[in-house]
């Protein structure tokens, strides 16, 4: 992995108190892991610059890249409103015939879906065109907020396993956000856990999963789990 993403002050406050404050590198697939409400989404988006203007961001970063719109690709919760309704797939794309049918077959997905409308197409297809149309730019960082919170289990583990390869695939870094810790054991090398905006423990997933040193991670483990022992 080439890029490295250095997020040297990460703090957003309200009118009233601090809701995050945080610094963290990304060197490569790395999950930040807490419970609603513990800021993952907002220092997600303030990345991408998506924060309410009632808040203040105060943001600094060091990296082998631009911070801007045509190197960041952002996965976001819900596929069902991330695209337009009323308008094909094919015309959600901004690039040539030849490049949204090599982005569908990395993704997965047969070319007849460019003629459809997103209600006509599943939720794990829907997935997988935004994650194609993340992907139409040339970008070095792959934002991921809850990607599969609005899924079936099948198309969710559809999902998680296409995010693995094009982990594996792509020479892209990858932010994963969720709160669903069973979710990134496969995908993330590293692991952030985040409490109240504060981050109360980081290191290699596996070793954090296998051996949490923090009460708050032993039970967003045991949450999700029947036992504490993770495939290595």
């Amino acid at each position: 992995m080439s890029n490295t993403l250095d997020i040297t002050k990460l703090l957003i406050k309200n009118k009233d108190k601090e809701l995050v404050n945080i610094k963290f590198k990304v060197t490569s697939s790395t999950a930040i892991i807490g419970q609603s409400g513990s800021g993952k989404s907002l220092s997600l988006k303030s990345i991408i610059n998506q924060i309410s203007d009632e808040l203040t961001v105060s943001f600094k970063y060091e990296a082998t890249f631009e911070l801007k719109n045509q190197n960041i690709g952002f996965i976001p919760q819900n596929p069902f409103t991330s695209l337009s309704p009323m308008t094909k797939i094919s015309k959600q794309f901004f690039c040539s015939k030849e490049k949204k049918e090599e982005l569908l077959k990395l993704v997965g997905l047969d070319n007849f879906v460019l003629s459809r409308f997103p209600k006509q197409l599943s939720g794990g297809q829907l997935q997988r065109i935004v994650i194609a149309l993340a992907l139409s730019n040339d970008i070095k960082i792959l934002l991921l907020d809850e990607p599969t919170t609005a899924l079936d289990n099948n198309s969710k583990n559809v999902i998680l396993n296409l995010i693995e390869s094009l982990a594996l695939k792509l020479d892209i870094l990858i932010l994963f956000v969720t709160h669903d810790i069973s979710s990134i054991q496969n995908i993330c090398k590293d692991i952030i856990i985040l409490k109240d905006g504060q981050i109360v423990e980081q290191g290699k997933t596996m070793e954090i999963l296998n051996n949490p040193s923090q009460n708050y991670t032993k039970k967003l483990i045991n949450a999700r789990f029947d036992n504490k022992k993770f495939r290595q």
